[in-house]
């Protein structure tokens, strides 16, 4: 399958869900592109390539769908996996990170020994919006003293300016919108 035919596939999977979680919001929904095995297949191949094999020691997902992408994305690597969590979830000590939401504040968190020294992150998330979500993890990631080598999202939305925020950031995006 080429690559314009994974295109293609993929955003034919992502469903747009009108007045979620409120009205005028125009939801992006993965589900679809996550139950179609071509297209997750697809989304997980073209995320290690364009990484690299050999250039990652751990994946950190973030909550809650980057989870399913990112853990899939450690497999093919050969690296661990580690979740970013919303606050309270993680059961050991943990570095936390607050950040802005469209709508409000949140704050995410990493166990204390989650990455050793100088390891490489790479950053895995379902949607890139306003930046805010992806800085506080690589907040938490530098704070633990591990180096991130970029970030893999499957949709950015591309008029929230989240990647402005991420200037010094690898930031790639298989589908924008």
């Amino acid at each position: 399958m080429t690559r314009l035919d994974l295109d293609e596939l993929m955003r034919s999977r992502v469903r747009e869900v009108a007045d979620f979680p409120e009205p005028g919001v125009r939801f992006k929904d993965i589900t679809p592109l996550l139950a179609d095995h071509v297209a997750f297949a697809g989304a997980v191949d073209a995320i290690v390539s364009h990484h690299g094999r050999g250039t990652i020691d751990k994946v950190a997902g973030i909550e809650a769908r980057g989870f399913i992408v990112a853990a899939a994305v450690a497999y093919h690597f050969g690296a661990g996996f580690v979740p970013v969590r919303k606050a309270g979830k993680l059961p050991s000590t943990t570095y936390s990170a607050s950040y802005h939401l469209e709508y409000g504040e949140a704050t995410l968190e990493v166990h204390q020994d989650a990455f050793a020294p100088d390891e490489r992150v790479l950053l895995v998330d379902d949607v890139l919006a306003t930046g805010g979500t992806v800085g506080a993890a690589v907040s938490l990631v530098e704070t633990a003293g591990a180096q991130v080598a970029g970030c893999s999202v499957l949709l950015e939305l591309t008029a929230l300016g989240g990647r402005n925020r991420l200037a010094n950031l690898d930031v790639h995006a298989l589908l924008t919108y």
